[in-house]
């Protein structure tokens, strides 16, 4: 992970045991999009007759009190059904008494806990949202305890020791029941349980004080206007002065990132960087250093090597050396790009600052420096051209061409806000209804201020054998014009938009039998890559175009050099930046797969093994502040980059002209999207590409774009 990515303000409270929020005519084509966008967004305004959503388990504006009584009923009937399995004999098990009643619980239920916990992130009720997060606490705890019954795992584990499988998913849902159970313990006796239980309260413990350490962290240093040169006066307003008038700098995240990428005073950017550095320093190194001890324990407890190797145990890439080896392939493929990367920074810092040895503080200001005098020119209006109404029919346009789809608005649904729009989701060439998509749009008060996909109700087969049809929720927080213009989106927002978009298709086209599979119930390492592969369009020249037009004059889109830039851009100090996010995972996947491992020296020898010689500043050790090591990706940091790289696999290969193309698309959503985590993601992959996947095609993607 970057240094912006390791922020304690960005990380939340984590839970390790979830069971909620698994989180062609140009001219034609233009006119056909514009008009989809704005029926789209325009009909929902009217007055509604208020109806359910045939298919749809999901309640949306319940109230405190409701949301209280349906929490009770879903803990009642969970434990009903738990206390069932439990009550089979050992010699009387079968799929039917065993494993379906709680597979069947899962599809049931998933949708109701998700109408108790949902509304926290949308309600304007503050009553409404404090009765949602009390409910997710109390169905959390729950699902805890169901976690850590013996009764039931014993009635599982004598069923899956029987191998009297129905089919492929079934066994596999049968395996990863035992495996849950097994990860919390219950193979072991009663004493090593409870001290798995200890080892895991002081881990918890732990974890929050790492990241407490960090928010309480008040330090703050004071500059003059002249030693904040190139700070735009909008920041600088933004900023508090001591009684003798200097600037105070914090050491948050956005004060940071400004420094570094901005000032054009050295001396101030290696002061702040080698401040940050230094930040919670011995205090979280230590904490860092006990929390992975207990980690090795409580993985040593379930029978693993070392903490790596059960965090990756049940993830894509299986052992921590699958890892390592990956890593370091990545890494070793992109240093000859890095070197000649960073030795051009190196040179334009030495035209600005002279003979001044560059140190890695100095990477942010002259990436950016770099990027402002070759896009500039090009990027100064790029805003004006994606008004949020065509970027949203152009995605529809995409997604619906490249996988099948239709999007029908339900103009009378229920919705928690006037500015929410419902869509049916149906097969293009059946006209089946596929499932029920949410779209949530502008910011308001006391909504969730990220974008994000949360799946309301998975897909799964029932006991009549009906399929209960996903329904899934899109949040975005884009700013309401209330002036009456077309709201714009800056190019980041677009991204965004396509990734989660994505999630979107991902969640409806999956057709796994088991709620557990559906959704976005992929494998970690995996569940991000078709969101990954939708990202693409964003920086090809036709969807651009399409998604593209002037708040001026909405039929002049985007210009075809700029569409060329963007690809560029996207690659630019590509190597250096995952140069340096391989540092990290690096570092983390080593803490987690061996004991006592000095967290300071290795740091120091990593750092210019990694950075192409670039040490660390003096005296600096940033696993102080790299929350995630820490809480919610220990020895998983990896997962981001292996899923970009299957992603640019998958998109080179298949989709490698950039246009659309429905019969891969559907390829795509056939044997990728349809399978779920029903599958080995290998054996998906493998399928749909034709051979092995490879890193060559993400490694090719960045030195075909570089200086």
């Amino acid at each position: 992970m970057t240094e912006s990515q390791g922020d304690s303000e960005k990380v939340t409270k984590h839970r390790r045991d979830r069971t909620v929020l698994a989180f062609t005519g140009a001219a034609a084509v233009l006119a056909v999009a514009v008009n989809f966008g704005i029926a789209a967004f325009n009909s929902h305004k009217q007055k509604r007759k208020k109806k359910d959503l045939q298919g749809s388990n999901v309640r949306v504006n319940l109230s405190a009190s409701e949301i209280h009584k349906l929490a009770d009923r879903i803990i009642i009937k969970s434990k009903k059904v738990h206390d069932a399995v439990a009550s089979v004999p050992l010699d009387k098990v079968t799929y039917a008494n065993a494993v379906f009643p709680l597979a069947e619980l899962e599809v049931q239920q998933f949708p109701l806990v998700q109408s108790c916990v949902f509304p926290k992130l949308v309600s304007t009720s503050d009553d409404v949202r404090k009765a949602s997060s009390e409910a997710e606490r109390r169905i959390d705890a729950h699902a805890q305890l169901c976690s850590k019954r013996e009764d039931v795992y014993r009635v599982v584990r004598a069923f899956a020791a029987r191998g009297e499988w129905v089919n492929a998913e079934a066994k596999r849902f049968t395996q990863c029941l035992v495996r849950d159970f097994e990860r919390n313990g219950m193979n072991l006796t009663l004493t090593k349980r409870e001290q798995l239980q200890r080892l895991k309260v002081q881990i918890d413990g732990l974890s929050l004080q790492y990241i407490q350490n960090l928010n309480d962290d008040s330090t703050f240093l004071l500059f003059s206007e002249a030693e904040l040169a190139g700070l735009p006066p909008e920041f600088l307003k933004t900023l508090s002065k001591a009684e003798n008038g200097k600037f105070k700098i914090s050491l948050r995240s956005h004060h940071v990132a400004a420094i570094l990428e901005l000032c054009r005073v050295g001396a101030t950017r290696r002061m702040v960087a080698k401040a940050y550095g230094k930040r919670c320093g011995e205090m979280n190194l230590s904490v860092l250093d006990d929390l992975v001890q207990l980690r090795h324990k409580f993985a040593r407890l379930l029978g693993f090597a070392n903490y790596a190797d059960y965090a990756v145990d049940f993830r894509m890439a299986r052992t921590p050396l699958k890892v390592f080896e990956f890593l370091e392939d990545i890494s070793s493929s992109l240093t000859d790009l890095a070197t000649k990367e960073l030795n051009m920074l190196k040179d334009l810092k030495k035209k600005e600052e002279g003979e001044e040895a560059f140190g890695i503080e100095d990477l942010p200001y002259y990436m950016k420096k770099v990027v402002e005098q070759q896009f500039n020119s090009d990027f100064g209006e790029l805003k004006q051209y994606f008004p949020v109404n065509l970027v949203l029919s152009g995605i529809f346009k995409i997604v619906q061409d490249l996988f099948g789809l239709s999007f029908e608005e339900v103009a009378d649904a229920e919705v928690w806000s006037p500015d929410v729009c419902v869509f049916s989701v149906l097969d293009s060439s059946s006209s089946e209804i596929l499932g029920y998509f949410y779209l949530d749009m502008y910011r308001r008060e006391g909504k969730f201020n990220h974008t994000c996909v949360v799946a309301l109700q998975n897909g799964g087969l029932l006991s009549n054998n009906a399929c209960q049809i996903p329904v899934v929720l899109l949040l975005s927080n884009t700013q309401k014009d209330a002036g009456g213009h077309l709201e714009l989106l800056r190019f980041s927002e677009v991204v965004n938009l396509f990734h989660e978009f994505g999630h979107v298709v991902q969640h409806i086209c999956n057709r796994a039998s088991f709620a557990r599979f559906s959704g976005l119930g992929y494998d970690p390492d995996f569940v991000e890559v078709p969101a990954q592969v939708l990202e693409n369009w964003c920086y090809e020249g036709f969807s651009l175009k399409l998604i593209s037009g002037s708040h001026k004059d909405i039929t002049k889109t985007i210009k075809d050099e700029i569409c060329k830039s963007l690809k560029r851009w996207r690659h630019s100090f590509s190597a250096l930046r995952l140069k340096q996010e391989i540092l990290y995972c690096l570092f983390d996947q080593i803490i987690h797969s061996a004991d006592n491992v000095d967290i300071v020296e290795l740091f120091k020898h990593l750092h210019p093994t990694v950075m192409l010689g670039l040490p660390m500043l003096e005296g600096t050790n940033p696993a102080s502040r790299f929350p995630c090591s820490a809480i919610g990706y220990e020895a998983a940091c990896y997962s981001r980059i292996w899923s970009e790289v299957f992603a640019a696999d998958i998109f080179a290969s298949k989709f490698h002209d950039g246009h659309i193309n429905q019969y891969v698309g559907m390829q795509f959503r056939n044997k990728v999207l349809g399978p779920g985590g029903a599958k080995e993601p290998i054996e998906v992959l493998s399928d749909f590409l034709g051979r092995e996947p490879s890193i060559q095609a993400f490694v090719d993607s960045k030195t075909r774009h570089g200086p």
